[in-house]
């Protein structure tokens, strides 16, 4: 009975590793900006736009505190998850959390043509990456059993380092 977490930095790769490492162990996986637009039945940039960032804040801890309870699941988080002390708390005490460790300029890449990533509608949104990696690393950090530095290297590769980093963290 395992439930893995993934953090990191929007475009890190979460979900497509996630779902790897899901299928590959049999494994339930859930996308939590992606539950959260199946329950209300809108993107996340319309619920930032009418209920602002702290309204979907509540609703990701509300869901992070439903999921985490879960066993045999693999759980791709927002990049954001870490920034409420709540959750911190929560997928520490309760899963194996993985934080995926992208550099900046593979993040800017990764999601520089997205139009769905709200806080990246802003006027320089590479500064924008570099500002949220900088607040955000140390809390990622702060909470992760497991660092995985990636970035050029494929899912695959990323999944068997992640295999081996939570088979030794389990002895």
């Amino acid at each position: 009975m395992v439930l893995v977490i993934l953090i990191g930095m929007m475009g890190a790769g979460k979900t497509t590793v996630g779902r790897e490492y899901a299928r590959r162990h049999r494994m339930r996986f859930i996308d939590c900006d992606h539950e959260i637009e199946a329950r209300t039945g809108v993107k996340v940039s319309t619920i930032f736009e009418i209920e602002g960032e702290e309204g979907f804040r509540r609703r990701e801890t509300q869901l992070v505190d439903e999921l985490t309870r879960e066993s045999d699941l693999v759980l791709a988080t927002g990049g954001g998850v870490v920034l409420n002390p709540d959750n911190r708390a929560m997928m520490s005490e309760r899963g194996i959390v993985v934080y995926l460790n992208v550099p900046t300029p593979v993040l800017w890449e990764r999601t520089r043509h997205d139009r769905n990533r709200p806080l990246l509608q802003v006027p320089n949104p590479r500064e924008r990456i570099e500002n949220l990696y900088r607040e955000r690393d140390p809390l990622y950090r702060s909470v992760a059993d497991i660092i995985v530095d990636g970035g050029r290297g494929n899912p695959g590769g990323m999944v068997r380092v992640i295999e081996k980093a939570i088979e030794n963290f389990k002895k």
